[in-house]
């Protein structure tokens, strides 16, 4: 049964994400991790509300407007940003921010080190400093264990700051590569006099299996509240455990084997992440979205594809977290049928 409802259009199965939400909280418990979402694959407060009733210690954010936004209508109290703070104007927000919740946030060079410390010395509010160490993804971080351990002495001798761990985001299947840093350098810092206390993780890739990182103590993932085609080809979820989908309309039929949709990239994005095409229709594996553009998908089949003018399909995207910055709303679902529209919050939050 179509739905009645205006496409292209995001929606979310709440009973899938909510689901999706208890198993990996369950999973975190059971091996003493600390979980602490990252919110950026949905942008919705009261998701990151639910999260954190599960169980979750926080939430992460990238950006400090999307932690703004996440923190207005309240309920969300521990915040990790993990981007480095750069520019006066930021820094003055970012007091702001610490003034609301437990805030917490990352570094990895003396540079971003002095702006922190130079923006919250004398506020009276002290703001927790976490080393970010790469451990082989090559974006941000410090390079090696004994670099983190000098960044940490500089936090801990900074007015204003205080030492608060370690982060990484590693690149998938990195679980050595991330005890082996994580174990050098705390050892580098406790031979320093300096301990540390949190040592984060993150990465929907790999959430399952965490726990093979002993030194880990807390674990960011933002996907698995919604799962993706991404996540379903590495084989860390099924179809069933996808919660976003997007509801689009086929608008033409020019030839049996081919079809068009009123879904391109400004509601599927043109990430691929590796994968061939631009999403998977539901029920429809013999369908492929082999070609976007702005505001048209074009789906091809082997034979004909069956598709009419006017019929509706749902699509998992290749990747859920760009999808939630497309669009003002969405749509959730309660046992399959429509159950409301819902503002998303952190749209646009990019600053």
């Amino acid at each position: 049964m179509p739905f009645d409802i205006e496409t292209p259009a995001v929606l979310v199965d709440l009973d899938i994400a909510e689901a999706n939400i208890d198993r990996f909280q369950s999973y975190c418990s059971s091996h003493g991790i600390r979980c602490r979402p990252h919110i950026k694959t949905h942008k919705l407060p009261f998701l990151a509300r639910r999260q954190v009733a599960a169980g979750a210690v926080g939430i992460t954010c990238q950006k400090i407007s999307e932690a703004e936004a996440m923190i207005a209508d309240g309920g969300l109290e521990d915040v990790l940003l993990t981007y480095n703070v750069v520019g006066q104007a930021k820094l003055a927000r970012l007091v702001g921010l610490a003034r609301k919740v437990r805030l917490s946030v990352v570094a990895d060079s003396e540079a971003v080190v002095r702006g922190l410390s130079g923006a919250f010395a004398g506020t009276g509010v002290t703001l927790a400093v976490l080393v970010e160490c790469d451990t082989g993804a090559h974006r941000c971080g410090v390079m090696t264990p004994e670099a983190a351990r000098d960044l940490a002495i500089v936090i801990d001798r900074s007015a204003g700051l205080t030492f608060g761990g370690l982060m990484t985001y590693p690149p998938v299947g990195a679980a050595r590569a991330v005890e082996n840093f994580m174990v050098s350098a705390r050892d580098l810092c406790a031979a320093a006099g300096i301990t540390v206390p949190v040592i984060s993780s993150g990465g929907a890739p790999d959430m399952w299996t965490a726990h093979l990182s002993p030194a880990v103590s807390e674990y960011r993932s933002g996907t698995y509240v919604y799962n993706d085609r991404s996540l379903v080809a590495r084989k860390v979820c099924g179809w069933d455990d996808c919660a976003l989908t997007v509801l689009a309309t086929v608008v033409s039929t020019p030839e049996p084997a081919r079809a068009v949709i009123d879904a391109g990239t400004k509601i599927l994005t043109s990430d691929l992440l590796g994968l061939a095409g631009y999403g998977h229709v539901l029920g429809r594996p013999d369908l492929r979205i082999d070609q976007l553009s702005e505001e048209h998908g074009r789906i091809t089949a082997d034979g004909p594809t069956g598709l009419s003018v006017g019929d509706q399909i749902r699509i998992v995207p290749n990747h859920a977290c760009v999808v939630s910055n497309m669009v003002d709303s969405l749509h959730t679902l309660r046992d399959g049928r429509p159950a409301g529209v819902v503002a998303v919050a952190g749209r646009g939050r990019l600053v």
